[in-house]
Order: C-alpha cells, then structure tokens, then sequence
C-alpha cells in the first residue's frame, strides 16, 4: 500500500504524470534517440521516404493480425481524416445505421445525415451505455465508434455483427487498435491513429479496407466531389498506389520514424498480445481501486463493454451530486487542478460534450505501476476539494 505522510498526502508519485488519452504517453524509454533514422529533408515521395511509410504500413498489419486481402493506407487528417475519407468515398450506395454513444459517433451522425444529406438512421445511447445492437439493420451500411474514447464505452466483441451482412461495417477504432482484438471478418472498414495507443505523434490516420470495401470503391461512384486529400479512388477502381505508401498529401517523416519506434518497441515486447495485456492490467488496477471507492464509478455501466483504454471515471457523493452541471465540472477542475499542481497527474479531465468526469488513458504504453502510484493521489485530491467545498457552504 503506497504510504502517505502526516497529512494524509501519498508520498509515491507516478514516474510519469502524462495520462492523456491523446496524443497519449511515449513507450518507457523513448528518447529522441530513437528518431536519428528519420528521412528528414527528404521528398515522401523519394525512394527512401516512400520505403520508411510502407514500412509503418506493413508492421502496422503485420501487428495486428490484418487478413492479406486487406488494404491499409495513411491518409492526413489523424483518425478523424480516416474516417471522413471512408464516409465520403464508400456511403451512399445504401441507407445507413449510425451507433452513437460517445461525442466522435455523434460527429460521423452529423456528417452522414446533415452534412452529405444521406440516408441515415441515428442508433443513439447516453454516455455510459450501448445503442440496442439488436436494431441495427445489416442491409444498411454501419458506422460506429468501436472503442468510445469520450465515454469508456466500446462494443462487445463481434459477435452481433453477422458474417452474410450486406452493408458494409466501418469501425472507428482509434483508442482501440493495438489494445484489443478486433474482429476482421467482421469488419469492412477500419480506421485509427498514430496518437492514441502507439503514443505517436498527430495528424495521420490510417484507413484499412477489407476486399467488400475495395469491391464497394469498384462499382459504387458518389455523386458528390471529394476533396483532394480523400481521393482514393482512381479509374473504376482503388488507387492502389496510396496503400503502398503514396500518400495524398505531405506527411511527416520525422513523426513516421516516431511511429515506426513505437511499432519496433511494440514488437520487442511480443506484439499484440503483450500490448492487450498491459492495457488489461492499466484497466484492472483502476476498476480493483473502484471497487473499493465509495466516490467513484466508471461511466460505462455495463462491466462487459468497459474500455480497458479510455477510463472514464464519475463522481458520486451527496454533495457532489447536489452541484447542478456547472458545479460538479468546477468540483472536478479544483480537483484536478490540485493533482497537476503537485505534478502526480496530467491532462484527465473527461471530454467537453461527456457528463462531468476524469478520465486515465490505460493503453499499452501506460506503466501499470504509474496507475497505482495515482490512484491515491485521486482519493487525496476529492477529499482536498470536497473540504474546501463544504468549508466554503
């Protein structure tokens, strides 16, 4: 048990504060050393610069376990630009079902319904549960947030999703990937981005596509224009050239070199499963330390679709929950001022449009014994600001 001096402060720190669910923590030690191979100065389109881009491309699948008749590409934007190129290139040719349970979801509601005008159909959930899977129309395409970065809420494995569907599946799965098993023959569309588990830099996503969306890309033309940086489309079928490393527009090698450190560091450790493993741990330290917190509550309610990435974290206590909405997000600020200030904790404050909440990136790269070190600082913080809160009543 970590211990705490004579006022009630813990004494142990994290070794690293940073628990930012993105861009999220470097690996354990990363150093700007490990960039010294960057194409820096070089043309993406040079030789050398294409080779180091097909090479995030090919570990990337490699890692994750992606079916050879997949394709997977880099695309500008981060994970948002990933997903719009999706919506934009391949929805249209049928209506469809949108899963909205977290802030991102509602963004692609947005685009798909208001934005491009199509026909869709909003599934919508409150933060901390699940839109009822059992209404979604697989005769529709099917867009959905896997891993919910904003709310802790991601899906259920595979299992609802049938083999025979006649829509496609895209699946943002950017808090998700390298941290969970997804299920690609379940799947049609992928996406995510260098920030979140791999702890890499920004601004690129990556957009995977299985054979029904290459087929879908073959026979189905949007009648609408698609920006530049979206076109993957080239003749009557795919632009081949942008998932061999080609990219659109200009990306960054030195943040390529950066991802392809995280990657190698990935695969020192075993790959997949040891990254699954250590998210897993992250998760269970947290939800060990809920368990036993009479103030505290994941925002999912359902234990078998919490996230083991993003810990969304509530507050409950009489005199937090007499604050109306205003309050309880000044409650939780105070709070969390007090943990940046003393240098035990990181931008955790949950997202803008979620209930009021905190919230501890759990992924890979996330040392577990840096979560136990925080955990007390947490119960240090609330009784910090509840007696201020009270002296000030």
């Amino acid at each position: 048990m970590t211990n705490t001096n004579a006022t009630g402060k813990p004494v142990t720190r994290p070794n690293d504060a940073r628990f930012s669910p993105g861009p999220t923590r470097k690996f354990e030690g990363w150093s700007p050393d490990v960039l010294a191979s960057a194409e820096l100065g070089r043309s993406h389109r040079s030789k050398p610069g294409k080779a180091k881009l097909k090479e995030v491309i090919d570990r990337s699948k490699a890692m994750l376990g992606m079916p050879d008749d997949w394709h997977l590409g880099i695309i500008a934007g981060s994970d948002t630009g990933a997903v719009e190129c999706a919506i934009w290139n391949l929805f249209g040719q049928r209506p469809v079902d949108v899963l909205v349970w977290e802030a991102f979801g509602k963004d692609w509601a947005i685009d798909i319904v208001d934005e491009l005008n199509l026909d869709g159909r909003v599934l919508k959930a409150p933060f901390g549960e699940l839109p009822d899977l059992d209404q979604v129309d697989f005769k529709n395409d099917v867009c959905l947030t896997w891993n919910g970065t904003t709310s802790g809420v991601r899906a259920p494995g595979g299992d609802w999703i049938p083999a025979d569907r006649e829509g496609l599946v895209l699946a943002d799965a950017t808090s998700a990937a390298f941290a969970m098993d997804l299920p690609w023959d379940k799947l049609d569309v992928v996406t995510w981005s260098w920030q979140k588990v791999l702890g890499g830099e920004a601004a690129h996503g990556m957009l995977a596509l299985g054979p029904r969306a290459v087929e879908r890309i073959k026979y189905y033309k949007p009648d609408r224009a698609i920006p530049k940086i979206y076109r993957i489309r080239k003749g009557d079928g795919l632009n081949e050239a942008v998932f061999e490393g080609a990219t659109l527009n200009t990306p960054s090698l030195l943040a390529a070199e950066d991802c392809l450190a995280a990657l190698k560091w990935a695969e020192n450790i075993g790959g997949l499963p040891p990254l699954i493993a250590r998210s897993q741990a992250n998760f269970d330290a947290v939800a060990a330390w809920i368990d036993r917190t009479p103030w505290a509550e994941f925002m999912a309610k359902d234990p078998a679709t919490r996230s083991t990435t993003s810990l969304c974290v509530t507050l409950s206590n009489p005199a937090f929950d007499a604050l109306d909405d205003a309050g309880q997000r000044g409650f939780i600020k105070a709070m969390l001022g007090l943990l940046a200030d003393e240098g035990v904790a990181f931008d955790i404050e949950g997202y803008r449009s979620a209930p009021p909440s905190f919230r501890i990136w759990g992924g890979g790269t996330v040392e577990t014994g840096d979560i136990e070190a925080l955990l007390p600082w947490l119960d240090w913080a609330f009784a910090q600001t509840l007696a201020a809160h009270q002296s000030a009543a």
